[in-house]
């Protein structure tokens, strides 16, 4: 992930006052790094260069992915081994989350698709995904998971 002088940065809710939001950061050499903090009170820091991609009409869908992290104690799952039963659910929720994507012609829903070659990435509001466009990651407001 190499900067440059043209390079710019968006913290993703920098003071955690937008209110519940989800969105997907399709990776891409873009020149634009999202940063957003994640992992619940462990609080870790994350970037990735893309785009942004809002995720708006998936409010159910996302407190799924958010619940499957509450056996965490908003602590977050960093470096948890995501296997069995925990590994199906966190698979089956991010599968029910819709990826609008356009063809030139028409825009439809597709399922994203749990990155399980990242898998150790996974955390509360930092989620690795495949989406139609590459790979990218799926985040969430703070707040989201909080009120779920």
């Amino acid at each position: 992930m190499a900067t440059s002088p043209t390079s710019r940065f968006v913290f993703i809710d920098p003071d955690g006052t937008a209110g519940d939001w989800a969105h997907v950061v399709v990776e891409a050499p873009t020149g634009v790094f999202y940063q957003q903090e994640y992992g619940g009170t462990s609080r870790r820091q994350g970037q990735t260069e893309g785009y942004l991609v809002p995720m708006s009409g998936t409010s159910g869908e996302i407190e799924a992915v958010a619940a499957v992290f509450e056996p965490f104690r908003s602590g977050g799952a960093g470096g948890h081994v995501w296997e069995g039963a925990q590994l199906d659910a966190l698979r089956a929720a991010v599968g029910a989350v819709r990826f609008w994507a356009c063809d030139g012609n028409a825009e439809r829903p597709h399922p994203l698709r749990l990155d399980e070659s990242r898998l150790p990435e996974a955390d509360d509001a930092w989620l690795p995904v495949h989406t139609p466009d590459g790979p990218g990651l799926l985040v969430w407001s703070a707040r989201r998971v909080r009120a779920s």
